[in-house]
């Protein structure tokens, strides 16, 4: 005979909630991996950046998505649109997700700034690095994952959509992966690219997914 103790329930007490965050890179631009654009205005998608933003759109279907929150910048928000349209959420623009700030370095071309001696330093030691008259990638680092902590405490128990640019994703993923930053060039963000962080109460980040270009993305909530 099975006695049963006063007051106790046979319901299962809920677990901690748990946050889904997306970091999602803007599509293509006719200058992507030619010119670093930087914070420079006037950059739009390319046809191919157009298509990829309509297939980020259709990967989403079947999650609950919470938020939405984009890069001011023209490319980034312009990859949030068919996002915004299918689940009639609002994008909300903040600076924490914009790209780093190049200083001199923007509108160079990659070709050029590759044969400074600068390059080498960005490449392999960025922590050491500040772009000239801009931002250091320390910098960067904080102002992202400082942003996203803030976005995913304000949609605890969530799914929340970030548009943004390929380093500061890289440098969002390197942190929430326990990477130092001097080698958060060895993580690859392509455009039109999903990467998923979840976060639960009273846990480490768990980084799901990186750069994903291709599956259906509703399967990540219950993970």
């Amino acid at each position: 005979m099975t006695t049963a103790t006063l007051g106790s329930s046979s319901e299962p007490s809920p677990g901690p909630r748990s946050t889904l965050l997306l970091l999602v890179r803007h599509g293509e631009t006719p200058t992507t991996g030619v010119v670093l654009p930087g914070r420079a205005p006037g950059l739009h998608l390319s046809d191919r950046g157009r298509d990829q933003a309509e297939r980020i759109a259709e990967r989403l279907d079947g999650l609950p998505v919470s938020a939405l929150y984009s890069s001011p910048l023209e490319r980034a928000c312009e990859t949030a649109e068919p996002t915004a349209a299918r689940t009639e959420l609002e994008v909300i623009h903040d600076d924490g997700l914009l790209e780093c700030d190049f200083g001199e370095w923007t509108g160079g071309t990659i070709a050029d700034l590759a044969v400074l001696p600068e390059w080498q330093t960005v490449q392999h030691s960025p922590s050491a690095f500040r772009f000239p008259d801009g931002e250091s990638f320390p910098e960067m680092q904080a102002r992202i994952v400082g942003a996203l902590e803030v976005l995913c405490t304000a949609h605890a128990g969530g799914v929340v959509v970030c548009f943004s640019h390929a380093d500061p994703i890289k440098a969002a993923v390197a942190h929430f992966l326990g990477t130092q930053l001097d080698l958060f060039q060895r993580i690859v963000i392509s455009p039109g690219s999903v990467s998923a962080i979840s976060f639960v109460e009273g846990q480490d980040p768990a980084v799901l997914m990186v750069n994903s270009t291709s599956e259906p993305l509703s399967g990540l909530r219950g993970q």
